[in-house]
């Protein structure tokens, strides 16, 4: 898959994984263990993200 396909899916998913959060969060009794495990996913996905973007303006 090409670097700018790449960075698209995972943005889409990062921004998938924020809904996710802030729906969480506005349910009641949400849990804080899902929460964390959300923001860790998000993460990761930005780190993902950083990465293919430094790659791509290297070269």
């Amino acid at each position: 898959m090409a670097q700018p396909a790449q960075i698209e899916e995972l943005s889409a998913k990062h921004q998938a994984l924020e809904r996710m959060i802030q729906d969480e969060i506005d349910r009641p009794g949400s849990s804080d263990l899902k929460i964390a495990e959300l923001k860790r996913r998000k993460l990761q996905l930005k780190d993902q993200m950083t990465k293919l973007e430094s790659r791509r303006t290297r070269h």
